[in-house]
């Protein structure tokens, strides 16, 4: 009988207990099934899933991970969130470069906007090709005043949260802190998660779903209201961000179906 997460018999190599064990399971995913936040999977050079953790199956509403194994992102998520895993997917397979750090929105089955960084890498074989993609999907955590360093940004951060409609600089808002650039930036990764052009699109498109949700303001309007000049452009960014147009995720929230997570 093979143990929970034992390597292969007769290994002496730590590092084989990366690689599934004889009765098919994964240790790492086993590993990483509780980690709140956090979607893990593993997929063939044909976008198909060979390991997902727990987080991903509750995501994409599957009762077991028997649902989701074999199948593509597209074939798991319908529509434009399906599309654009696929098209990350196919990118990082097709140029074996690693996707780092995309600040993506989803969300919540109640209607509310769950941020996350995605970064997915190329899995090379013993001959140096690309046999798969491997990615991780983690929250970004709410902001907390009691995080280290949050004093230094938090008169900034605030600037952003109520003056986002406005053309803001880093540079400038470095500035204001009294910080160079590079510290500044380092600052706000640490008690936010996210670089400082993150946190400010983070709270421009938090803005543009309450409007898109809760008025009927036209997209042009929302665009307006949350610091884009175009809407074509806003259009683009939300796009590219949550996967979907603006009217598509005015439909969907309003229509109480959630936008899925992989």
């Amino acid at each position: 009988m093979v143990r929970r997460g034992a390597p292969p018999t007769g290994t002496t190599d730590p590092r084989a207990w990366l690689h599934p064990t004889p009765d098919g399971r994964w240790p790492v995913e086993t590993l990483l099934d509780d980690v709140p936040g956090l979607v893990f999977y593993v997929k063939d050079t044909q976008g198909r899933y060979v390991s997902v953790n727990d987080t991903l199956r509750q995501r994409c509403g599957a009762q077991h991970k028997a649902e989701v194994l074999g199948r593509t992102a597209a074939e798991v998520f319908a529509g434009e969130a399906g599309r654009r895993f696929r098209e990350q997917d196919e990118r990082t397979l097709r140029e074996g470069r690693e996707l780092r750090d995309v600040l993506e929105l989803y969300v919540g089955p109640r209607g509310e906007p769950i941020w996350c960084l995605t970064h997915k890498l190329p899995v090379f074989g013993a001959d140096g090709a690309v046999v798969g993609v491997a990615g991780v999907s983690r929250d970004v955590p709410p902001l907390s005043e009691g995080r280290e360093g949050y004093a230094r940004v938090a008169d900034a951060l605030a600037f952003m949260q109520t003056h986002f409609a406005q053309p803001l600089q880093v540079q400038a808002l470095a500035a204001q802190a009294g910080l160079s650039a590079d510290s500044f930036e380092r600052l706000v990764r640490r008690v936010c998660h996210v670089s400082p052009k993150q946190f400010l699109l983070r709270v421009r498109l938090d803005a543009a779903v309450r409007l898109l949700r809760d008025t009927d303001a036209s997209v042009a309007q929302v665009a307006h209201e949350c610091g884009y000049s175009d809407h074509s452009a806003f259009s683009r960014k939300f796009r590219e961000v949550t996967g979907l147009t603006p009217q598509t995720y005015r439909r969907r929230v309003r229509a109480g179906t959630a936008v899925p997570r992989a």
